[in-house]
């Protein structure tokens, strides 16, 4: 986060972008692209940030070197007032590994009186977590959709240091500024809610679209499937691997922003739906813009809840908890159903060894899980049991279909909907019979029949 402001309402400039009307306020770095931007990250005590420097290097920002200190932290500052001083002399001589230097990091959700302490300090531009999921949101942000709810999580963040860094910086100022007897605070933050009552109002319609088209679909007999899990835990590939719908597949971290919906393949009854995934400690202001977003996959009849299987066991039992604990505040805050069905699924097995597998099903045991799979979206082993799994849960067992006289022009309209509104599992054909075992939807076979009376009969 860096934040000046200038006395003159200038507009935007190379170093940033201003919000109009906000007495000369200016909000990060005004770009999406941070590759090879050169770093310090601040760590307060022994903690493991291998995480935090995944998503980092997600974004192409080289870490030049990790400071570490130890004790409590800084409620003012983070980092203690001396340990800052240091480090801005180490900038300010401007060689070596610090010469390039145009960020820090912070290994902390920070409060808006140290982000704004340590930018005051070091004079360059601050992030903590939330900034850094923010940035790495905006850089990924590809639909309208997308980059609104981004906006409005970002605009959110700002508003609180706006607060803390007008109030710092405008100490004594007497009302006036800005004009109309509005105080600079005043103006900034007007300007602020203006444009989050538009972003949010442009974002409600868009939800209430979604929205709708989700009941025609339920209305339309249409099932779907919702994929959730922890970041990079695999759920495009899935999706690409059930649908066979080209997605944009990385092993990154929130490579997946926006929802996306697919046929599963060869089964136009049923969707699937991929969305964004689940990271440890992402206070919920910064995700409450994505209601949408997680509605699209949640509000579903089956939930596949994926899990990274090539991770540590540890690793996979805190990722598990964080995604069941992130699952269950959306529910709570968007209200939806939760009677869908659970199915645990394990990705990435063609990457795991035989005792690793040995140690996860045993853990699986241990919590007593249900309904859980193993697949590899890369190798495809599992994906056809974890299919027939679907099928099953959606349909309950396989239906055995007579198609009499199928050659005949009512026959093939009989066979044509059966494709239609089933997944064919086996066919065979006898005297102008055709002997069919599909799974089905118990109310698409009863129309069916109705449809085709003399012509389809159930065994």
């Amino acid at each position: 986060m860096r934040l000046t402001i200038r006395a003159s309402m200038e507009g935007p400039n190379a170093n940033g972008s201003v919000i109009a009307g906000s007495g000369g306020v200016l909000l990060g770095e005004g770009r999406t692209n941070h590759e090879g931007r050169k770093a310090l990250l601040l760590v307060r005590g022994h903690e493991d940030t291998s995480e935090y420097e995944h998503l980092v290097s997600t974004m192409g920002i080289h870490i030049v070197e990790k400071m570490i200190q130890p004790g409590q932290v800084n409620p003012a500052s983070y980092f203690g007032g001396g340990r800052l001083k240091l480090i801005q002399e180490t900038l300010n001589i401007k060689s070596g590994a610090y010469k390039q230097v145009s960020l820090i990091l912070l290994h902390t959700n920070a409060t808006p009186r140290q982000l704004v302490a340590i930018n005051q300090i070091l004079g360059i531009e601050v992030w903590d977590r939330v900034r850094l999921l923010l940035a790495l949101f905006t850089s990924h942000a590809s639909s309208v959709e997308a980059r609104t709810q981004v906006r409005i999580s970002k605009l959110l963040a700002d508003r609180t240091i706006l607060r803390e860094a007008v109030a710092v910086q405008t100490t004594g100022e007497r009302a006036g500024y800005g004009g109309e007897g509005a105080t600079a605070l005043q103006t900034i933050i007007g300007s602020l809610n203006r444009e989050l009552a538009t972003l949010r109002k442009r974002l409600g319609k868009h939800a209430q679209s979604t929205a709708l088209r989700r009941e025609q679909r339920r209305k339309q007999g249409l099932n779907t499937v919702g994929l959730v899990g922890y970041t990079n835990a695999g759920k495009s590939s899935l999706f690409r691997a059930l649908s066979g719908k080209k997605v944009l597949i990385e092993d990154k971290l929130f490579s997946t922003l926006e929802p996306t919906l697919g046929q599963m393949e060869k089964t136009p009854r049923i969707l699937i739906a991929d969305t964004i995934g689940f990271i440890d400690n992402i206070p919920n202001a910064a995700l409450a813009s994505f209601k949408s977003t997680f509605a699209e996959a949640i509000e579903s009849e089956i939930l596949l809840h994926l899990i990274d299987a090539s991770d540590e066991l540890d690793e996979v039992k805190r990722k598990c908890m964080t995604t069941k604990n992130e699952l269950n505040e959306r529910l709570t805050e968007t209200g939806l159903d939760q009677s869908f069905k659970t199915m645990v699924v394990f990705t990435k097995i063609d990457r795991i060894s035989p005792q690793h597998k040995a140690s996860l099903r045993q853990w699986i045991d241990d919590e007593k899980l249900q309904n859980v799979h193993f697949v590899s979206s890369i190798s495809q082993q599992g994906i056809d049991e974890l299919r027939y799994a679907i099928f099953e849960n959606l349909f309950g067992s396989i239906q055995s279909i007579v198609v009499k006289n199928s050659s005949s022009d009512v026959g093939q309209k009989a066979v044509h909907a059966l494709y239609s509104n089933g997944y064919i599992v086996q066919r065979s054909e006898h005297d102008e019979m055709l002997f069919l075992d599909l799974w089905i939807s118990e109310s698409e076979l009863e129309k069916l029949l109705h449809q085709f009376p003399h012509t389809i009969e159930h065994k």
